[in-house]
């Protein structure tokens, strides 16, 4: 079930993933449609969204963390966006329990890219 998740970045934390990607459509454009997106694809999941810096988060699990980012670009936007590790306790086994998740990421952003692209750019 959705907790409630802080949009400061806990002190324990590693990154384990970094993606970026630009999109040829407003920040603000991009930003509404990423949110709208992220929030059908993680209903058990935690999110807290800062909209005035396009910032979003999505915590769930024991050790996930996920953080995006819309910026100014000069094609449109840039999206950025991190796998961190915020578990608490066993934070060393955070990777191993994450392979699955680790592995799906960059085909998982691709995706999320190209389906924002596909509504915004057309």
């Amino acid at each position: 079930m959705a907790g409630s998740v802080s949009i400061e970045r806990p002190a324990r934390s590693t990154a384990l993933r970094a993606y970026a990607g630009e999109i040829r459509a407003e920040p603000q454009l991009v930003f509404a449609a990423l949110e709208s997106a992220v929030r059908a694809a993680s209903a058990d999941a935690g999110i807290a969204v800062d909209p005035s810096d396009r910032f979003l988060v999505v915590q769930g699990n024991w050790w996930y963390r996920a953080e995006y980012r819309v910026l100014p670009a000069d094609t449109g936007s840039r999206i950025e966006h991190e796998v961190l590790n915020v578990g608490a306790k066993a934070h060393w086994a955070a990777p191993l329990a994450a392979r699955r998740v680790l592995a799906d990421s960059p085909v998982a952003f691709g995706r999320l890219l190209t389906a924002l692209a596909h509504d915004l750019e057309h």
